[in-house]
């Protein structure tokens, strides 16, 4: 876990100030289970890839079923005196055959989520997302990040950041609604969502800031349903209790946002990195709007962001199987 002097500062006094490592603490507490939620875990083939889902595993947040190059999977376990015999195996010779099969799993029933091994994004989406046989909703897929940023009181969303190149309007609300969705989904409560631009005016030679006035205005008309939303805001006053006063804008999200939704997937993916290389956020991730959620996690990230993805992933897997037996 990393940790800085905060980035913002003058919102709380340091006593106040929860670390990031206390905020996904809760998240992983919470996650804790007798019966861990079954998860396909893609193509493990790297250390980290294996040892953060089991570490997970062994905490009682999932139980991972393994799938990919038997041989290499035991190797590694090997290495890090790791046992998978509480684990299915699943052998596959190629990790485009892993994610196809782990879809199989989720479309039986089998796993109640998947979850990114050292695979590619696209070899695993590219299964998700099959016309024929994949896991796709009525609702376009997207990402989410979840940022403990130091200094700010509460886990912050940012979307999308990795699926959706140039959202268009439609996208943009679905997006904004599978955050919504997880936000309450990990009981976090009814989220205040901010709709990102590069001004608080909308202008129509900035496209982003008319879509952020449409997607306010779907909210209102019961398009967008479960959080409360504002927008166009530029990300000081989105954030910034103080940047929000000075610019006279008075709103139930100015200054205090939960859920920041991006223009497009470069500045989401520009913003997210920035919190967690310059202001040494830890972060989380999940895709959204397939049957069963997807945890995302980078080859590069370490077992400590596994394991948190993992909890998120776990507890939203719980709320969508509560979700479906109440219907």
């Amino acid at each position: 876990m990393r940790h800085t002097s905060p980035l913002f500062t003058g919102s709380m006094p340091p006593s106040r100030q929860p670390t990031s490592h206390q905020l996904f603490t809760d998240l992983i507490n919470r996650a804790l289970a007798p019966d861990p939620v079954p998860y396909g875990l893609v193509w493990p083939c790297e250390d980290h890839a294996l040892a953060g889902p089991l570490d997970a595993a062994q905490k009682g947040i999932i139980h991972p079923v393994l799938i990919g190059d038997a041989p290499r999977i035991q190797a590694i376990a090997r290495k890090n005196q790791i046992d998978l015999s509480p684990y299915q195996l699943i052998p596959a010779p190629t990790p485009e055959a892993a994610a196809q099969k782990a879809v199989e799993l989720a479309r039986a029933g089998h796993v109640q989520g998947l979850m990114k091994g050292s695979l590619h994004t696209d070899a695993l989406m590219h299964a998700v997302v099959s016309p024929t046989n994949g896991l796709c909703t009525g609702r376009r897929i997207s990402h989410v990040f979840l940022l403990a940023v130091p200094g700010y009181e509460k886990l912050l969303f940012v979307t999308d950041a990795a699926i959706n190149i140039s959202p268009d309007l439609s996208t943009k609300r679905d997006i904004v609604q599978n955050a919504i969705d997880l936000h309450t989904g990990l009981g976090l409560g009814v989220p205040k969502v901010a709709i990102l631009s590069a001004v608080e005016v909308i202008n129509p030679k900035i496209p982003s800031t008319v879509d952020a006035a449409s997607l306010c205005k779907m909210a209102e008309r019961g398009q967008i349903t479960g959080g409360v939303l504002d927008g166009p805001l530029g990300m000081d006053n989105a954030i910034d209790p103080e940047a929000a006063r000075i610019k006279n804008l008075s709103s139930p999200v100015a200054g205090q946002a939960q859920i920041l939704v991006t223009p497009d997937l470069e500045a989401g993916n520009m913003l997210a990195k920035n919190l967690i290389f310059m202001a040494q956020a830890d972060s989380a991730g999940i895709a959204l709007g397939a049957k069963v959620p997807i945890v995302l996690t980078s080859r590069a990230d370490s077992v400590q962001a596994r394991l948190a993805s993992a909890a998120i992933g776990a507890l939203y897997a719980r709320h969508l199987a509560q979700q479906n037996a109440a219907f």
